[in-house]
């Protein structure tokens, strides 16, 4: 019987516990990863506060596949791999090539439990939640469905890919996949955290110019600088519109929000150029609302667009991201802070305090 390590929350309290787990019998589509590492990602923050059950979070997995069931043909045992999101892949949106807006995300994604409810984790008797994002990477190993493993090239990094698979994928396929500049026009970055710093960097590798940065944490002011932004902006004390327009009299073509507060939001709405285009990934409250002056939008024909893992398919967009991290034209190691498992409460409290960009979670052995 294999037995995995795992960080385990329990409803009701946000500091997980560290548990040796079992691993209940693989299933003809799942496959056994052992985790290299994993990153962590404001959506575990979030959800870590409300739990329905015990539960192994984490949804940014790389490491090398060990075991496939018997109707598994996309990896074998030995492949590297990053682990993504779940998807259906029958519902009209996978089979438009729309995963990330899969009619069942919410069940495959959130739950934590495979579709039947069923998990292949336990403490003892009792069931363990083992399949957040079809993954739950915090441990030391993932089951996974064959649909949502990745193979990447062996050469790569496998400690430093996992965030490929949620954060990077988020704000480099915003870019990429959704506002899809041309060389040489401008980009508006509004926060510089993990999925801006994507952004960010998806922008430079496009040839965005000119590329401004907002953000009021001073650090990551001056490495958005340093990875390519050529203005940046400290909101708490400059005067946004005011310098956004001495860069861009004409306006920002694009602009990529990562902020998610409605009047930020709404700032931006304004310095747009005519036809500008507008991309939102961040999950607010759901009582947040968005007021647009319709008029003016529909006027200078804006467009707005909500984003979820930045409009990707991961087999064809995580490998994409590799070559890019390989070539050295997308410096993801700038932006992380490695810790071993038994540190993963102090990697969640550096994460929330904005104290580290991405955390990086390795495992023991890795």
């Amino acid at each position: 019987m294999t037995i995995v390590r795992a960080a385990v929350f329990e409803p009701n309290s946000q500091h997980p516990s560290l548990q040796e787990l079992a691993l209940r019998e693989l299933r003809d589509d799942e496959v056994l990863v052992k985790l290299t590492a994993t990153g962590i990602c404001h959506t575990d923050l979030g959800f870590r506060c409300r739990v329905p059950h015990a539960l192994v979070l984490g949804h940014e997995g790389a490491g090398k596949v060990e075991r496939v069931g018997r109707a598994v043909r996309d990896v074998t045992p030995g492949d590297h791999v990053v682990l993504s999101f779940r998807s259906c892949h029958e519902c009209p949106s996978c089979l438009a090539g729309k995963p990330s807006y899969c009619h069942k995300f919410a069940p495959l994604n959130f739950t934590g439990l495979r579709a039947d409810g069923s998990s292949a984790l336990a403490a003892g008797e009792r069931p363990v939640g083992g399949h957040f994002f079809g993954q739950s990477s915090f441990a030391t190993h993932s089951v996974a469905h064959e649909s949502n493993v990745v193979k990447v090239r062996a050469d790569a990094p496998l400690e430093l890919l996992g965030p490929l698979g949620c954060g990077v994928q988020t704000g480099a396929g915003a870019v990429m996949n959704v506002l899809r500049p041309r060389a040489g026009e401008s980009m508006l970055i509004v926060g510089a955290g993990g999925v801006g710093m994507s952004g960010l960097m998806a922008a430079v590798v496009e040839g965005c110019a000119p590329i401004v940065v907002l953000e009021p944490n001073p650090e990551r002011r001056a490495l958005a600088r340093e990875l390519g932004a050529h203005h940046v902006i400290d909101p708490l004390n400059e005067d946004v519109a005011a310098v956004v327009r001495s860069v861009a009299p004409s306006g920002i073509l694009h602009a990529l929000d990562t902020s998610g507060l409605p009047k930020v939001i709404a700032q931006v709405l304004g310095l747009l150029a005519l036809r500008g285009s507008l991309a939102l990934v961040t999950a607010t409250p759901r009582e947040a609302v968005l007021e647009v002056p319709m008029l003016s939008a529909i006027g200078r024909g804006i467009a707005i667009r909500g984003v979820i893992e930045g409009d990707a398919q991961p087999r064809e967009f995580i490998p994409k991201l590799v070559e890019l991290v390989m070539s050295g034209r997308f410096p993801l190691h700038r932006l992380v802070r490695f810790y071993d498992l038994e540190q993963i409460g102090h990697a969640l409290e550096d994460q929330e305090s904005g104290k580290v960009i991405k955390p990086i979670v390795r495992m023991p052995g890795s």
